[in-house]
């Protein structure tokens, strides 16, 4: 099937002309039979590479009105943004900030891009443009079983389709177990498939002994990338993971090394930065244009690192890099300025970034309880990234690991099956947020409405009906008692449920109701001391489930404790209030942290002094920023006046 025999102007045909797209791949080509182009629901589980975005381009192109692409992270936001952007003729927007806007500004593009928390912020807000879609495209519908992230992206798919019966779905996702299950709710056509563009091989190595599972072996001289064996005769699997980029990068090619932690991807990097891969790949001048690029970015001790490993031809890739930072390794990668990327998980989270051998170090990394496997579906993402269409005969992927676990590994994960999606709006946390906003905006008013608007769900489909409905009467009697909704009774047993003023501002403000209570008693706290400050309003805001702690070190767990009671005079909570202290120090480090930000330390002190990443910085000050917003919002609603706050906003 080829490109021009399907319902687009030729300006388009041509678009994709000029980029070698002429040719459907096979998984294309069955989304084109399963009605795509014509306004059908459809799930494509397929591999990474195999075309999964030209699905997503042949719906909303086709659609018979404007399109949503709804993706988990910003950076693929941006990444799809400029994709959509470079079509003829299209009208994109994207949205991924501001969760207490509507984005009214949206309406009228033919494409917008969003995450799925800015989308769940517009409907709460009231936004129009949300009932004008004609198709909603959801990348990465896996992610429907993240913690965090899939509660949000389940309510939104199956509001928007509430809503609006009529919408096209279509879902795209890495091959999971159970893309049957996902099909079965969206009602929609399934397009399973393991075809890519790029065969690929995945081996265990076991010191420099490489089994794939095509029957093939290769042999790697790890000798000459260290120190080889130990005492116990077992290879150093970081001496492994170099012979194995080594191996690559003198054939010509790229690698990504997944290791478990920041610290690890770093100490990696600076590993393969002794093994002269950019005068390997012939790519120095370019290395240092790339590392110079970084430079200009800051002068934090994690980007001299970072500058220092790309003049190297290496780069590390994690959540704690300025987005600057990413954005400059993953560039330098796609030019091949960069032999290879040392990267956490986060890396595999879609960025378009392949290379042609896969090395994953680490199978098991620190979790609540202690080392845990990783999960299979996170390590065939990994593992997906292999092979550079049009450039490499074939990708390998290789996982490091010694005698002892070379058969679990193989199993888990070379001849594993990924795990079944399953939903977590079962969490009580994510539950009440979900049902407060469904009775804040009006869409429900007794405990048999709110049971109507998550019949759509994943989770609605998993539990049935009797667990839903125990489920939501918990999470009303919660919120009933944290003040954010009101039973208004009308007889014996006739009531509805309201928003208090309190839970409609929390629920707008795109807030937890638990970070909208902790909010509401600490302004209260705060109005009641003699000298509020705006450590103060930090430390209001950094004590919710809506920042992200920051890690606290054994050596300066001490000194935020004297610094607590120094201070204590100007902070809301009690030292022997809390029955998480742990949680609360790491809430007062962030709060030190925001209030010397805003003090004048510049982010260089502030990496240093407190071992946190540039990035992290980042998204601190950006959160402080919203949950300030909020915090402004819920003491106007109270008629609580707290001056410090609107002080610690202005200077962010």
């Amino acid at each position: 099937m080829r490109v021009r025999d399907l319902p687009l102007s030729q300006s388009v045909v041509d678009h994709f002309a000029e980029r070698g797209v002429r040719e459907l791949y096979p998984p294309q080509r069955a989304a084109v039979e399963a009605g795509v182009c014509e306004g059908a629901d459809v799930v494509a589980a397929v591999p990474t590479a195999s075309g999964k975005t030209f699905v997503a381009q042949l719906a909303l192109l086709t659609a018979a009105g404007p399109g949503l692409y709804v993706c988990p992270l910003r950076a693929l936001a941006r990444e799809k943004y400029e994709t959509f952007a470079a079509l003829p003729g299209v009208d994109v927007g994207i949205s991924t900030g501001d969760f207490d806007a509507t984005g009214e500004a949206l309406a009228g593009n033919d494409v917008v891009v969003a995450t799925s928390e800015k989308v769940d912020s517009a409907i709460r807000n009231g936004a129009s443009w949300v009932d004008e879609l004609a198709c909603v495209v959801v990348d990465e519908v896996h992610l429907l079983g993240a913690e965090r992230r899939g509660p949000t992206l389940e309510v939104t798919l199956a509001t928007l389709r509430r809503r609006n019966p009529d919408l096209q779905t279509v879902a795209l996702s890495a091959t999971v177990d159970n893309p049957d299950a996902i099909a079965d709710w969206l009602d929609a056509a399934l397009v399973e498939s393991d075809w890519r563009p790029v065969d690929l091989r995945t081996g265990v190595a076991v010191g420099g002994e490489i089994a794939f599972d095509d029957g093939t072996k290769l042999t790697v001289d790890v000798d000459s990338a260290g120190t080889g064996a130990d005492a116990d005769g077992e290879t150093d699997p970081t001496d492994v993971t170099a012979a194995l980029v080594g191996d690559a990068v003198a054939q010509g090619g790229q690698c990504l090394a997944f290791v478990r932690s920041r610290r690890e991807a770093v100490a990696l990097a600076e590993r393969l930065a002794d093994d002269g891969l950019a005068a390997a790949l012939g790519i120095e001048d370019a290395a240092d244009a790339a590392a110079e690029e970084v430079t200009e970015v800051d002068g934090t001790i994690t980007g001299r690192q970072l500058a220092d490993c790309l003049r190297a031809g290496v780069a590390f890739h994690h959540a704690g890099l300025r987005s600057g930072h990413r954005s400059v390794v993953e560039a330098a990668f796609r030019e091949r300025d960069v032999a290879c990327i040392c990267a956490t998980p986060t890396l595999a989270a879609g960025i378009n970034v392949p290379a042609r051998r896969v090395v994953v170090r680490d199978q098991r990394r620190y979790g609540e309880g202690g080392m845990a496997w990783v999960p299979t579906l996170e390590v065939h993402q990994m593992c997906g990234r292999a092979g550079r269409p049009g450039l490499d005969p074939h990708g390998e992927a290789v996982l490091v690991a010694d005698a002892d676990t070379r058969a679990e590994v193989r199993e888990r994960y070379v001849d594993g099956d990924p795990e079944a999606v399953e939903s977590q709006l079962a969490d009580p946390g994510a539950l009440r947020t979900h049902v407060l906003a469904a009775i804040a905006t009006g869409f429900a008013a007794t405990e048999t409405e709110i049971l109507d608007v998550f019949e759509g769900t994943f989770y609605a489909r998993e539990t049935g009906a009797g667990g839903l409905a125990d489920a939501v009467a918990v999470a009303v009697d919660d919120l009933v008692a944290a003040g954010m909704v009101a039973r208004e009774t009308g007889g014996v047993e006739d009531y509805r449920l309201v928003a208090t003023a309190v839970g409609e501002t929390t629920s707008k403000q795109y807030v937890r109701p638990e970070t909208g209570e902790r909010i509401v008693a600490g302004l209260r706290a705060a109005a009641g001391l003699s000298d509020a400050t705006t450590l103060t309003a930090f430390e209001v805001i950094c004590d919710t489930p809506d920042m992200r702690d920051t890690y606290l070190g054994n050596e300066e767990r001490a000194d935020i404790y004297r610094f607590a009671r120094r201070n204590a005079a100007t902070l809301t909570t009690d030292m022997t209030e809390p029955d998480d202290f742990e949680g609360w120090l790491e809430s007062v480090k962030t709060a030190r942290i925001l209030d010397e930000w805003i003090g004048g330390a510049t982010v260089e002190e502030l990496v240093e002094r407190y071992r946190i990443g540039p990035g992290d910085l980042d998204s601190r000050v950006e959160r402080a920023e919203w949950l300030l917003s909020a915090a402004e919002a819920l003491g106007e609603t109270i008629g609580v006046s707290v001056p410090a706050v609107s002080r610690a906003r202005s200077r962010l």
